[in-house]
């Protein structure tokens, strides 16, 4: 039989019973968003379920009509005008990416819909990707007007190179799955009627696998992503000063007023 572990409000697990546990996304039909505790989650979540004896791999997925749209429009208002909120956010968000680089596990997201910020992290820095041909990354930082941190410094150029990287992040593009899959950003795209059953396949398969051989892989590719550690800490670091900007106020006003906003510049 299942078993269900709740990490907050719109994020639980169930265990299933071939070793794959599927980290789920919540509201059904609505847009998974993460409030304060909802982002704290996410930082432990994989240290968690990795501790869990029956579970082989973590795959990733929504219930809603997106896959993750990142922090709520409440947390970035926290953001903006507390010191203690910015530093709080900064750690969790270390604690998220670390917690996915260093989890022991595989873990397999299947992307549907928009992933935004915090979401666009868990999506692609899950060890295989698989989205739905109407997916939407989307790495938002630069349009609201602070640095593109958490995860992107660390994993785009790795997986997309250099030149994609600056021109996706620089420009905030939206992109589908079959483009992130063309330039590399994902692993694999599939219809979109098709992605739970497919992900849902990898998954099994990695859960099936020799623990240690995937362990042991995954420990060892993921030094290319420790190498790159420090600017990581680096983009985060300025990613969050910049929620003490003009700028950041601007483009969160803009966002909300759906218009484009009027940057000072430096």
């Amino acid at each position: 039989m299942n078993r269900r572990i709740e990490f907050a409000e719109n994020m639980v697990a169930e265990i299933q019973d071939n070793g794959v546990a599927e980290l789920i996304f919540g509201p059904e039909n609505g847009m998974p968003m993460s409030d304060a505790n909802g982002h704290e989650a996410l930082g432990t979540v994989w240290a968690t379920l990795a501790a869990e004896k029956d579970v082989r791999c973590i795959l990733v997925r929504s219930l809603g009509k997106g896959f993750h749209a990142g922090g709520t429009p409440e947390l970035v208002d926290d953001m903006l005008n507390s010191g203690v909120a910015r530093l709080r956010v900064m750690q969790e968000g270390r604690a998220l990416v670390q917690g996915m680089i260093e989890c022991d596990l595989p873990i397999v997201s299947a992307i549907n819909g928009a992933a935004v910020g915090a979401g666009a992290a868990v999506a692609l820095l899950a060890d295989i990707s698989i989205a739905g041909e109407r997916a939407k990354i989307i790495d938002g930082h630069t349009k609201i007007g602070v640095a593109a941190g958490d995860h992107a410094a660390v994993i785009w150029p790795l997986l997309c190179g250099m030149a994609k990287a600056k021109y996706h992040l620089l420009l905030c593009n939206a992109i589908n799955g079959t483009e992130a899959e063309r330039i590399g950003l994902v692993s694999l795209v599939v219809p979109d009627a098709e992605l739970l059953e497919k992900a849902r396949e990898v998954a099994d398969t990695l859960a099936q696998s020799s623990p240690t051989a995937m362990t042991f892989t995954k420990r060892s590719l993921n030094h290319w992503l420790r190498a790159a550690w420090p600017a990581f800490e680096h983009s985060l670091a300025l990613e969050i000063l910049g929620f003490e900007q003009a700028d950041a106020r601007e483009g969160m006003a803009a966002a909300k007023e759906r218009r484009l906003a009027k940057f000072g510049g430096r």
